[in-house]
């Protein structure tokens, strides 16, 4: 009998697990379903000349250039790609930058100008001229003056003698205002202390063919040529003052041109 309640215990224990194994599988809810996310597309990236540093005007490139990964859609026009020129560092090399580029700027030949190609000639806009005059520190603010700044030109020169001692000999008029600055020939030199320093010898400058005429009669006139450095806010001024020069005509006989700051007029002689 013993044995017998035992057995039937033991059942019935087994049994009532089992009735809640049941009920629990019944009652819990069912697992949530596992989202795979799909994968995004892979953006096509193509190789791109960019510059590796800071290209001024006038630089010459050299190691200055590597490929660069480029979104494909994002690649404009004049790009240079691995895929249409993969020798394109080495056949620019000893290009001349024409316009500046910085760095990581995708190189484009428009902004270059090939080797053995005129440099000067190629930033000159239509109709303008480049004329050089002689500088030195004392004659150009201090040494100061670079490439696309504005000055105005100064023509410094001896008056006739007339004998009279209480007057300066010299006089200073203003011959071009707002002329562009296209070069600097620069020395290297060094001052009391043995320090080298920049000096300029020859400053380019971008003129009208009439500007062309004064400044070249103003250096034969002139005991010395002063460039004076314009502002940048005031550029555009053309408030300029009057300097008179009579220069004679190789072309047309008794003609005169009166040169009046930077206009030139000619005026033939009276009937």
């Amino acid at each position: 009998m013993k044995s017998a309640r035992l057995l039937i215990l033991g059942v019935a224990v087994l049994a009532a697990g089992g009735a809640g194994y049941i009920a629990m599988n019944l009652a819990a809810p069912p697992p949530a379903p596992v989202v795979v996310a799909p994968e995004a597309p892979q953006m096509k990236l193509e190789d791109v000349l960019v510059a590796t540093e800071n290209l001024g005007v006038g630089a010459e490139l050299t190691s200055q250039m590597r490929w660069q990964p480029w979104p494909a859609e994002a690649i404009s026009e004049g790009y240079i790609t691995r895929a249409s020129e993969p020798d394109a560092i080495n056949q620019l090399s000893g290009a001349t930058v024409r316009l500046q580029f910085f760095t990581g700027e995708p190189i484009r030949k428009t902004k270059l100008i090939g080797p053995g190609q005129s440099f000067m000639s190629s930033i000159l806009p239509p109709g303008m001229r480049a004329v050089a005059t002689q500088i030195n520190a004392e004659s150009s603010a201090g040494g100061f003056i670079l490439p696309n700044d504005f000055v105005d030109v100064i023509m410094t020169h001896r008056k006739p003698d007339n004998g009279d001692k209480s007057l300066t000999p010299f006089t200073t008029e203003t011959v071009l205002q707002n002329v562009r600055v296209l070069a600097i020939d620069q020395a290297i030199q060094e001052d009391e202390q043995g320090r080298k320093v920049m000096v300029g010898q020859t400053a380019t400058l971008e003129v009208t063919p009439e500007q062309a005429e004064i400044i070249t009669v103003a250096q034969q006139m002139a005991d010395r040529l002063t460039l004076a450095l314009r502002s940048t806010q005031d550029v555009e001024d053309k408030d300029i003052k009057q300097a008179d020069y009579l220069v004679s005509s190789p072309t047309r006989s008794g003609t005169v041109k009166i040169i009046k700051s930077g206009s030139v007029t000619e005026i033939g002689p009276r009937s």
